[in-house]
């Protein structure tokens, strides 16, 4: 098994070269790896994350251990350029750098030249390699914010390979508990049901929000409808809905902004009543709908909103449903949700709603547009849950630093 996992950690090296001919990702990807130089340390401290969304998740506990231990050095890593990128010169770290591809030769230079003494890494990314080095060097690997379902490769009859990675796994620290009866299932005891990271980190920002006085002004004393995270399927719709609510304000957050996208986007909307927030000026708040083509406001922006779409249930799964449902409001989502607890539980209590086609967002945000009471019970009940769902830092916390005097 591990002969055909190399193979094919060759073949996908070799798959994304060939996408960086004509993919700008992909070219960030084999471009920042051949060109980093990875500084030694005499020991440090390891986050890994897969992209932006695992950082935001992990960084209530990266800024807790960057407290606590202030002499000792921090690295983070990412595998997707949507993290490094954005993350690189993050004050949470003393040096960032891509994941080396995971090869034993890549993992063991890595470790052995920023020699961690503990690694973290959050709710994804198994790879056997880097799993296997810190094994054979006795350092502590810790799993933050994990969530396992019965159809991942560990559970199936194929999976030895990855369930030995499990076990060299120090401690588990899981979303909830059937993540935790499905690693005792594999063998694996040593789990702590800590909840999602991502309950402080969503509940943190919405108590301080960063103040966006342009979109205030934008906002006005209208209603103001927030597309978050969203693809060209989400737009489609969510296009119709502005004709449909001329009199309501929109704000959408393309989860990808290059000119292309925005351009393409922009294509979709009235052009006499839309504008990019780079052009933004208080002589164009008349205009009803706001593109945001940077990435970092988001989070801040749902503070000023009514209603929240989330993007990505028509493609590989909905993004962060948290982030807006921390600031009281109700959530709409498309179909492909049922992989994330957060969103089936929001559904469950009625504060997230699915819709799978253009007639069912329509109806789905004009009612809760027209409703005020059904909105704002929707929204507390969506504030509440994160409320209640706070906490898991500090239990990851604990536990690391009654075994780790640094």
């Amino acid at each position: 098994m591990l002969f055909i996992y190399n193979i094919g950690i060759r073949i996908y090296y070799l798959l994304i070269s060939i996408a960086a001919l004509f993919n700008k990702k992909a070219a960030l990807w084999i471009k920042g790896r051949r060109g980093q130089i990875v500084q030694p340390l005499p020991s440090s401290i390891w986050f890994h994350f897969a992209s932006l969304g695992e950082f935001e998740q992990g960084r209530p506990v990266l800024e807790r251990m960057r407290e606590m231990y202030t002499g000792k050095p921090l690295v983070v890593t990412f595998f997707s350029p949507s993290g490094y990128e954005i993350r690189k010169n993050t004050p949470l770290a003393d040096a960032v750098y891509y994941l080396p591809l995971d090869t034993a030769k890549n993992a063991a230079g890595f470790i052995t030249t920023i020699k961690p003494q503990m690694a973290i890494f959050t709710k994804y990314e198994y790879w056997y390699h880097y799993f296997d080095q810190l094994h054979k060097a006795h350092v502590p690997l810790y799993m933050i914010s994990g969530i396992f379902r019965p159809g991942q490769v560990f559970f199936k009859w194929n999976g030895g390979l990855h369930r030995r990675m499990l076990k060299m796994v120090t401690w588990f620290f899981v979303q909830d508990i059937a993540s935790k009866h499905l690693l005792h299932d594999a063998g694996a005891t040593n789990v702590t049901i800590s909840g999602d990271t991502r309950f402080d980190r969503v509940w943190a920002n919405a108590m301080q929000p960063r103040q966006l006085q342009d979109i205030a002004l934008f906002k006005g004393n209208n209603k103001l409808f927030i597309a978050g995270s969203t693809w060209p399927a989400d737009e489609q719709l969510v296009a119709e809905l502005i004709k449909a609510q001329p009199k309501s304000k929109f704000i959408i957050a393309p989860h990808e902004i290059s000119e292309e996208k925005i351009t393409g986007l922009m294509r979709l909307l009235p052009a006499d009543s839309t504008v990019r927030y780079s052009q933004l000026t208080s002589r164009q708040t008349p205009a009803n709908t706001l593109i945001i083509d940077n990435i970092g406001m988001l989070s801040a922006l749902y503070q000023y909103a009514e209603i929240a779409y989330i993007g990505g249930g028509f493609g590989v799964g909905i993004h962060n449903t948290l982030e807006a449902a921390a600031f009281g409001m109700p959530v709409i989502f498309g179909p492909k949700f049922e992989k994330f607890k957060e969103a089936r539980d929001l559904v469950e209590l009625g504060a997230g709603f699915v819709i799978n086609n253009e007639e069912e967002l329509l109806r789905t945000a004009r009612q809760l547009m027209d409703d005020e009471q059904l909105s704002a019970a929707a929204g507390a009940t969506a504030k509440k849950y994160v409320g209640d769902n706070v906490g898991a830092t500090e239990a990851i916390i604990k536990y690391i630093t009654s075994k780790h005097k640094l």
